[in-house]
Formats: structure tokens, sequence, C-alpha cells
């Protein structure tokens, strides 16, 4: 009996929307599979990671009969994509095994029981759900992810902070040498609440988010968040910890202000970058009034400087930055223009879009 058919493109499409989180190689072997519970012409797909899990439901076509199992993600995306996207593919499940046909392919694939399936319990109580726009929050992210500490043993910087208050959205993240600020305004109002998003989370929802029209709501609880999207449910654990206080990372009276091209600078910084070494990302700017000096050497006595013209009367100053950091806020910002704070040689500086008080990223000086 067939129960499930539609084509490949289909098919494929809902189950690497639901993959991402999946991993090869777990613990739990059942992990690495995907819960396929079919009910009528509609079929719902769940993945976890016991942190994340991921639900979708699609409509695709097919015969009565109902049937609920699980079997491995990866492998049955990697034999779709080997097919052609117009080919009418069938799913029949069968005691412990799902049969996948195709055209003259015929794949008989090991499934494991659903109840065995660990799902994510979820929270008892939610605070009050809101939305964004998908492409605000798809934003938002890629304004400030980049900022995210890898595997930092201060567990809370390995993620984004989501500060929901008034009409306010606000995502932050810092690594501890940076900090990256971006938000944007809520149609409703929102009582106060602060989440600490981790890494993985971030990354998959920004694979997941898309720049079409339609909304995002949000939900957190005490521990766990949930986003529901385009027909997805996701539901995360959450990083417990206490973020730091970015209001007083944030300089608030730099006096020495420049505004120039986000891309000439970006172009500069790129250049200068290649004399630096991999261990050592130092560059140094020296700026004074009408001009801006970027400069990098090595190891091998190699060095770069490169100059941009620039609309400045303030105080000469010189400062060691990571050229990365720099570089990441600048490729992030999708702006014109860009402005650059600075007290002295040994402040961190404050980079802002003119007249925009949506995103603020600090960056620490280095010695060079």
């Amino acid at each position: 009996m067939i129960v499930l058919k539609a084509t490949q493109d289909k098919v494929l499409a809902v189950l690497q929307s639901v993959a991402g989180i999946v991993e090869r190689r777990h613990t739990l072997p059942i992990l690495a599979n995907v819960l396929l519970r079919k009910t009528g012409n509609a079929i719902q797909l769940t993945t976890s990671d016991l942190e994340i899990q991921i639900r979708t439901t699609a409509e695709l076509g097919g015969d009565t009969g109902d049937f609920t199992t699980t079997v491995g993600a990866r492998k049955l995306i990697d034999i779709l994509k080997t097919m052609p996207s117009d080919q009418t593919v069938s799913l029949e499940s069968n005691q412990s095994k799902l049969i996948l046909k195709g055209g003259k392919s015929r794949f008989t694939l090991q499934t494991l029981p659903a109840e065995d399936f660990p799902l994510v319990q979820e929270a008892a109580s939610f605070g009050p759900a809101f939305s964004v726009p998908q492409k605000v929050l798809k934003s938002l992210l890629g304004q400030v992810s980049f900022a995210m500490a890898v595997q930092d043993i201060r567990y809370y910087l390995n993620g984004i902070l989501f500060v929901a208050e008034g009409t306010t959205l606000s995502l932050v993240a810092t690594d501890g040498h940076r900090l990256a600020f971006a938000s944007a305004q809520l149609d409703v109002e929102v009582p106060k609440q602060e989440v600490i998003l981790p890494r993985k989370t971030v990354l998959e929802l920004q694979r997941l988010l898309s720049d079409a029209e339609g909304a995002i709501e949000m939900q957190f609880a005490n521990n766990q968040a949930k986003f529901s999207f385009g027909g997805m449910e996701f539901v995360t654990k959450l990083v417990e910890g206490k973020f730091p206080d970015y209001n007083r990372v944030i300089p608030k009276n730099h006096h020495n202000s420049v505004t120039l091209g986000r891309a000439p600078l970006l172009a500069s910084l790129q250049r200068t970058a290649i004399m630096t070494s991999d261990k050592f990302k130092g560059v140094r700017l020296n700026i004074e009034p009408g001009l801006l000096r970027v400069a990098s050497n090595n190891a091998e006595q190699e060095e770069a400087v490169d100059e941009l013209d620039i609309d400045y009367g303030g105080d000469a100053i010189e400062i060691g930055f990571n050229v990365s950091y720099l570089i990441d806020a600048l490729a992030n910002m999708g702006q014109d223009m860009v402005k650059v704070d600075l007290a002295d040689g040994n402040s961190s500086a404050l980079m802002t879009i003119p007249d925009n008080e949506h995103f603020k990223y600090v960056v620490m000086p280095m010695r060079i």
C-alpha cells in the first residue's frame, strides 16, 4: 500500500527545513532520525537534539492509510537529492522498514519506533506572544550574530540576548572583545522579557527565516522559547545565566567622531588585513584632521599602508584593533555610511549608522 506520494522537490524541501539540527552521530541513535506522522494527506515532520525541536506540517498527496515512524534524516535527504526534482516519489511504511520509490529506483530504509522518539517537554506557561516580520528578525540576527562567542567558558556569551520591552525588541551579542546591538519596533506593547538564545538556535533561525512577507510569532518561558512561522514550530532551551549589562559597555560621550563611506573603509581594511598574521590580526588606525591611515605588518617584515581622505577635525588618535572585528561589523551593515566615535587610543570605539539609533557596535582596542 502506497501511503505518501509527492514530487521530489516538495518532499526534499520539507525534510531540509527540519533537518538542520540533526547530527549524524549522536549518543542516542534515534536523534539522527526524523519523526514522520502521516494523517490523511498531511505529513508532520519532527526533529530534535534534546535541546531544540523543529516541527513542520506539509500537505502532500497520497492515498488513505496513516502511519507514524522514524527514519534516518540525512540518508533520506541524500537519496532524494540524487533524484530529478520533478520525479514523483512514494514513501511506504512496512513493519520496521520505510520503502522509498522513485522512477525505477527503490530504497529500503531501517526505521526505529516512533514511540521511542524523545519529544521536548514544552514549558507549562509561556509569556505573551508577540510577532515581528520574518525579514526584520532575520536582519536583526544578521546584524549581531557574528559577535557571539564560540565555546566560551562563560556559556551565557555563546548566544544572543533577546530583550522585549514596551514596543521594542533588542538583540545583543558579545564575546568579551566586541559587542553588537540591534533593535526594532514591535506592533504591540509587551511586558519586559529577557532571554538568552543558544548559538545553535540562532544559526538555525538564520537558516530558516525568509525575506518573504510573513510574521514570526515568539513566546518566552523561564527556560524555553517558542517560535512559529511559515507552518513551522521551533522550540528551544534557553541559556541560563546573567548576560553582561550591555548599556554600561556602550560608550556615551566620545568627543571625536568621523562619518565616512562604509564600502571604502571596508575595502581599506580588507587590503591591510592581508599583511596581518593568522594569529595576530592587528591593524593600526591613525586618524588626524582630513586623513585616516590604516597600517599593518607581520613577522616577515612585510607591511601595508592605506589612506582615506575623511571629513574630520578632531584630535589626532592612534589606535589598534583586531581587523577581523572591524570587517565583521562593516560587512554585516547594509548602509552606505558609518559613524565612528573615539575618545583616545586606549578606549573602545563605537560604530553606528548616522541618524539611526537601532544599531550600535562596540569594539575594544588592542595593543600593537
